[in-house]
């Protein structure tokens, strides 16, 4: 009989306020965060500090990359590492839409005014354009050499651009009525990380790796006209250009631009660099630039008449009452943070008083909110709130979950905290060491750390205090673990002592009263560094790991010498001992791990378990199941009776630390370097190792076949090589189709496959039955086939159902599912769609559909006569159908118009006659019609 266990499943992950590989940002109204939470993101709320939402899919596992708000002010577009995009509703917290285009990560992402269009760039160096509305790509731009760091459209006075910066050193303009380049700019010596468009639209600054930003005016005149009115610029004798160099200013950070932004009121700018700093320039108003034309004008002459030089006065007037570009940009105030800074930005709005808010994201894990541009204070900047409740500030080495699995701690440099498993909230934070390993003390009222100074610091929970910090090891403390009599504890340190100590109430010589402490009892000398220290169940052995790759037995009671284990290549990290004595697991820097018996130590099975270093291991209590962490960010579970890999749990995006057993293997908590907790729970759902085989082997394929188009999407510039080794260089087109070949995508392909199939044998089996239907006869109607029968529609054509399952298809992943099909079933759609035009059905869809297939095989139908007659049928029904479609939109706008007119009529204060008034209403609403 096949065994079957378990299945495992994430449960939820916590501890990540803000992840480093995207950008945070402001809501709407500005009370509200949104920040990136390594594969989510997350809404925190500025007053309270604590986590409102989280927008997590369920299919996704790349981490978020960046994030921008919709001018709609309820869409939030989110670019993922896979090179997926998916739309946000912020209003009810649910997934809209998702793109798929990129083949690497989303690094830049733009909304036109509207909010309809969104232009995403990559580090593929490609940019693509989707209609948010159509829920389609719309094409793909091709141009730059690196990774694109920023894209700003320009739409003032109906102008239809973009602007693109790269890795690359240069700044792109875009038509994208045309669809292609029109304007190229080298305007930086070193990579471009920074771009931004003023408010007006008639500035842009970026940032580079220098120590300057550099600014651009827009010409709209020239971007408007573009190529329909050349004009020669007077200056330079060539043609004019819509975007001008304008100047520059210096910055004072020397690392590279993090974030480049101005304020949406358009009066400040700010600029952060790879820093702890944010510098904030102040753009100057007209007023405020002459003020300081005069006073300079007005120190130069009073040093004039110091200093009686040869210039006239009226010279000296002349040459300072001309503005500079220094003059309209001026350095405001430096903020500095606490710590690195990954992105910053801006409120929304002004505050009463003039100032404004800034949010900035730290890479230790939090963010900080700070008000700005405070004219009448003597600080111009001040901290408002710190969000750093519900994580830790650097990563994850330690975990421990209390006796009723109620509670968990997690440690790391410089603080531990105690978690509620069931809420998932931080109820207490301590500071402490630098954290390497910790347990709940029996009761389940205190804590104890072992540190890697070599300390041990007791805790108390209710109180949040340090009871006690014993001087314990003069090295590390690797590890540490509770006596199973629950009467003391035993520590493993890089000194090679192992110690054991005792739990005691003593006298408190400062308050008088009774507390708990550790009193040393007995030390076991070792050859080597002890890594890990672990009793048996019934607590007459002790193993111990030292840095000679070897593992030692002793027994407890007297310390002598029992088994010594040996064998791996590598120090062993960590090891675990089977509830019921017989088995211990141990887990080694040499990726294997290996299961002893303990009644002779001989070697029942070496296991190459992961593709790194295996940092813990633990047996689930009553069982020989096993789970082991490791390095390359994965969590398995193994059956050690068996040797068999049950199951493979990835979720981590950096190594996983720390690992902890719910005392019945209910759930498994992990603890990575991504400072993120991750609880998986146990499921009812059954789980056979043969199946969980197959689609390890399937997601291997699947993932290679997909592979095998990037070839040929390089990026522009590269090339392949040929028999010799020498490289040639492929031939890109600037313009290119926006989709991207993914499994959704090909089992939609296959969909349309079965339905056209489907299609086929059912208009087959009609052929056949009105051929031997005879006047009189009684032939039985055939059968139809069972998926139609399913939809529970008696009158469905085969033509109706091939339109259900095409409309049950993402409309992003329409097209290149489309691209699927086989040119002989392409043939068999074209008849569909021919009924559908014809009986107006789904018109918008089957023009969409027609067009794109229309494109893609222009050549192979120009040469087949027999398409001839189906797409003369479609051009006949499609031009009556788009002329009825067209009549409809405009009856529609027409009437749209006249509710207009008569809402603004309604609301006007104009004065004439009521009587000639009420007849022009009269009359006016007796034309307002809308067609149905």
């Amino acid at each position: 009989m096949v065994k079957t266990y378990l299945r495992y499943v994430k449960d939820s992950c916590f501890g990540v306020i803000a992840s480093g590989n995207s950008n945070s940002i402001y809501n709407e109204e500005g009370t509200h965060i949104i920040t990136p939470s390594l594969e989510d993101a997350r809404v925190w709320n500025i007053r309270t500090g604590l986590e409102t939402a989280c927008w997590h899919d369920i299919d996704n596992k790349a981490e978020v990359t960046s994030i921008l708000r919709s001018p709609n002010k309820d869409d939030y577009a989110i670019g993922y590492s896979d090179g997926s995009i998916r739309i946000w509703k912020y209003s009810t917290n649910s997934l809209v839409i998702t793109f798929n285009g990129h083949k690497s990560a989303v690094t830049a992402l733009a909304f036109n005014k509207t909010g309809s269009y969104l232009a995403s760039g990559s580090k593929d160096t490609d940019l693509i354009v989707w209609d948010v509305i159509a829920e389609q790509g719309l094409y793909r731009l091709k141009g730059h050499k690196d990774q694109i760091t920023g894209l700003k459209f320009l739409n003032l006075k109906g102008a239809n651009h973009l602007i693109s910066t790269s890795k690359d050193t240069l700044i792109k303009l875009w038509d994208l009525t045309t669809q292609h380049c029109i304007e190229t700019l080298i305007g930086h010596r070193s990579e471009i990380w920074g771009l931004d468009v003023n408010k007006d639209e008639t500035l842009i600054v970026t940032g580079a790796l220098d120590q300057e930003l550099k600014f651009w005016d827009i010409d709209t005149e020239t971007l408007v006209t573009g190529l329909d009115n050349l004009e020669i610029d007077a200056n330079t004798d060539s043609l004019k250009k819509a975007i001008k160099y304008r100047g520059s200013i210096a910055r004072a950070s020397k690392e590279r631009v993090g974030t480049l932004k101005f304020h949406p009121s358009g009066r400040y700018l700010g600029c952060q660099g790879a820093d702890r700093n944010i510098e904030l320039f102040k753009v100057q108003t007209e007023e405020e630039i002459k003020k300081k034309i005069a006073r300079r004008k007005r120190r130069q002459r009073e040093k004039n008449k110091k200093s009686k030089g040869e210039k006239t006065e009226e010279k000296i007037i002349e040459e300072n009452d001309k503005p500079t570009f220094a003059d309209e940009i001026v350095s405001l105030t430096l903020i500095k943070a606490s710590s690195k800074i990954k992105s910053f930005d801006f409120k929304n709005t002004l505050n009463k008083d003039g100032s404004f808010n800034i949010m900035a994201a730290l890479s230790n894990n939090s963010v900080e909110i700070y008000t700005s541009g405070l004219e009448s204070s003597e600080q111009p900047t001040i901290q408002n709130a710190v969000i750093d409740l519900q994580g830790h500030r650097s990563d994850i080495r330690t975990l421990a979950l209390s006796s009723d699995d109620e509670m968990l701690l997690s440690g790391s440099n410089n603080a531990i905290k105690i978690w509620n498993i069931h809420t998932k909230q931080c109820i207490r934070t301590l500071d402490s060491g630098y954290a390497l390993c910790s347990a709940f003390i029996p009761g389940n009222k205190h804590v104890i750390v072992g540190t890697k100074t070599g300390q041990l610091e007791i805790y108390d929970i209710s109180s949040s205090s340090l009871i006690e910090s014993i001087d314990a090891h003069d090295g590390a403390i690797w590890s540490l673990q509770i006596r199973p009599d629950k009467k003391g504890f035993v520590t493993g340190s890089a000194d090679k002592d192992v110690k054991f100590w005792d739990f005691q109430l003593i006298e408190d010589e400062k308050t008088g009263t009774r507390r708990l402490s550790a009193i040393h009892m007995r030390t076991l000398r070792m050859s080597d560094d002890v890594l890990c220290v672990r009793y048996s169940q019934n607590q007459k052995l002790i193993a111990i790991s030292l840095l000679d790759c070897t593992v030692k037995v002793f027994y407890h009671d007297t310390l002598k010498f029992f088994l010594s284990l040996y064998g791996h290549k590598l120090p062993v990290l960590s090891m675990d001992i089977s509830s019921d004595n017989t088995l211990i697991a141990t887990a080694s820097a040499d990726k294997s791990i290996k299961l002893w018996g303990l009644d002779f130590g001989d070697c029942h099975k070496s296991i190459f378990a992961h593709q790194d270093s295996i940092m813990q291991c633990q047996f689930v209590w009553g069982t020989h199941y096993l789970f082991t962490v490791s390095k390359d960010k994965v969590l398995k579970y193994w059956d050690c009776d068996k040797f068999e890999n049950i199951q493979k749990l990835e979720g981590h995006h950096s190594e996983i630390w720390a690992l902890a057993v719910g005392k019945y293997g209910n759930f498994v908590v992990t603890g990575s370097h991504d400072r993120s907790i991750r609880i998986w729970t146990k499921t009812e759902e059954p789980l056979f190792l043969e199946e969980e085989r197959d689609k390890e082997y399937e997601e291997m394929y699947n993932e290679n076949a997909l592979n095998d188009e990037d070839r040929n999407n390089l990026p522009i510039g590269s090339g392949v090589e040929n028999e010799n080794g020498e490289k040639m260089e492929t031939e890109v087109q600037e313009v290119g189709s926006a989709g991207k070949k993914t499994m959704e995508t090909l089992k939609a392909g296959e969909s349309i496959l079965e339905a056209i199939e489907i299609y086929e044998d059912e208009k087959g089996k009609m052929e056949e039955y009105e051929q031997k239907v005879t006047p009189g006869g009684n032939v039985p109607r055939p059968a139809r086939n069972p998926y139609i029968l399913a939809l529970h529609i008696p009158d469905i054509t085969p033509e109706e159902y091939v339109l259900r399952r095409i409309k049950s298809i993402k409309s992003s992943e329409l097209e290149e599912a489309l691209l699927v099909l086989p040119f002989s079933k392409v043939i068999m759609l074209f008849e569909s769609i021919a009924f559908w035009i014809e009986k107006g059905l789904e018109i918008k869809l089957a023009c969409r559909i027609l067009f794109f297939l229309l494109k893609v095989h222009q050549n192979q139908l120009t040469s087949t006569k027999t398409m001839m007659v189906t797409l003369n049928r479609i051009k006949t029904a499609t031009k009556k159908n788009i002329q009825k479609q067209k009549n409809i939109i405009g009856f529609n706008l027409e009437a749209l118009k006249q509710l207009k007119e008569e809402y603004d009529l309604e609301r006007s204060t104009e004065f004439f006659d009521n009587e000639e008034s009420e007849e022009t209403t009269t009359k006016k609403r007796k034309h307002i019609v809308v067609s149905q």
